[in-house]
C-alpha cells in the first residue's frame, strides 16, 4: 500500500510587495502592506501592528515595530515603556541581536577560534582558520602576517557557511597556535580549537 503523500504547503503572498505575507515587515514598504494584510491575512501579525498609523507622522509606526521586535524575541515590555519617549523605545532595543524570519533570535557567534586541516587532490593540505574577526582582527591583515611568518601562500575566503575564513596553504596547524596568541593577545589560547576526526578539541 503506498504512502500518503504529504499535502503541499500553500503560501500566502502579499499582493503589494510579492514576499510572503509573514515576511512583509522585512520588505521594502511595510506600511503599504498593511492595508493589504488586514484583508487577507489579518492572522498573520498582532492587530497592533498592521493598525492604520496615526496622522501624527511616522513616530507611531516606528514604536509599533519595535514593540512587535520585543515581542517576537520574548523581550517582556514594562509598564512604563508605553509612555516612553520614542527615542527611550529605540534605545532600549538591543542592537547585537539579530531577528529572523518568524521571530526567532539569531544568537552572537561565540567567540572562538577554530583551525582545521584540509587535504584536497590527496597531497595539498590546507589549514583552514576560521573566528579570528570575532576578537576584532582584521582578516585581511592576518591572511598576510600569515603568510609572510610560514612564507606560504594565504587568502581570506568564504567558507560553506558564507563567512570569511583564511586558507593557508600547507599544514601549519600546530604551528599556528603561538603565533596567534603572539600577535594577537586578545586570543587567548582557550579560545583557540582544533578540529580532529570531525570533533572539535581545544588546543590548550
Amino acid at each position: 500500500m503506498a504512502a500518503e503523500k504529504p499535502a503541499p504547503v500553500r503560501v500566502l503572498y502579499c499582493g503589494v510587495c510579492g514576499l510572503p505575507a509573514e515576511y512583509c515587515e522585512f520588505g521594502p514598504d511595510f506600511e503599504r502592506c498593511k492595508p493589504w494584510l488586514r484583508a487577507h491575512a489579518p492572522g498573520v501579525y498582532p492587530d497592533e501592528l498592521i493598525a492604520s498609523s496615526s496622522s501624527g507622522g511616522g513616530g507611531g509606526g516606528d514604536k509599533d515595530v519595535d514593540k512587535v521586535g520585543e515581542r517576537l524575541q520574548g523581550v517582556g515590555i514594562s509598564d512604563g515603556s508605553t509612555s516612553s519617549a520614542a527615542g527611550d523605545a529605540s534605545a532600549s532595543k538591543p542592537e547585537e541581536v539579530k531577528r529572523l524570519p518568524g521571530g526567532k533570535v539569531k544568537k552572537k557567534d561565540k567567540q572562538e577560534v577554530v583551525i582545521e586541516k584540509i587535504v584536497r587532490n590527496k597531497r595539498k593540505c590546507v589549514t583552514v582558520v576560521k573566528g579570528l574577526e570575532l576578537f576584532g582582527v582584521k582578516l585581511s591583515d592576518a591572511s598576510k602576517k600569515l603568510g609572510k611568518k610560514f612564507a606560504t601562500g594565504a587568502s581570506v575566503v568564504k567558507g560553506p557557511t558564507e563567512k570569511e575564513q583564511i586558507d593557508v596553504q600547507g599544514d601549519i596547524s600546530y604551528d599556528i597556535v603561538e603565533f596567534i596568541t603572539d600577535t594577537w593577545p586578545d586570543v587567548p589560547e582557550s579560545a583557540i580549537f582544533f578540529i580532529e576526526d570531525g570533533r572539535k578539541v581545544p588546543a590548550a
